[in-house]
């Protein structure tokens, strides 16, 4: 099953991935201080969220749990990004990540374990 998130319901799941289920009124507090929002807002993104199946509430005090994993949405979040902007490739993807940055030699063999994991 694959949910897609908006950017501003990510920010909603990451304080319950962060943080482990919690009420809505302490992902209000957490996103007032990070992004500004005021309660309705996150509220209101929370009350998506569960619509849409990656949230569960649940009694007392309106108590959220996060139905879908964090690894799940990156998954389906780089799946999205490949096929929209590198036609699918993640060779394209990955040569682009390459190219645009100055890696330090623990970062290149970290990819290196990394690729060789998967071969």
């Amino acid at each position: 099953m694959e949910i897609k998130l908006f950017d501003s319901e990510i920010k909603v799941m990451n304080v319950l991935w962060r943080e482990g289920d919690t009420t809505a009124k302490h992902i209000s507090d957490v996103l007032k201080e990070e992004t500004g929002w005021n309660m309705n807002t996150t509220y209101t993104l929370i009350k998506r969220c569960i619509k849409k199946g990656a949230i569960e509430r649940y009694e007392p005090n309106f108590m959220c749990h996060a139905i879908v994993s964090k690894e799940a949405v990156q998954e389906a979040e780089t799946n999205e990004l490949i096929q929209k902007i590198y036609d699918g490739s993640a060779n394209n993807l990955f040569a682009a990540l390459l190219g645009k940055k100055q890696l330090s030699a623990e970062q290149i063999e970290r990819l290196k374990q990394i690729v060789d994991k998967w071969e």
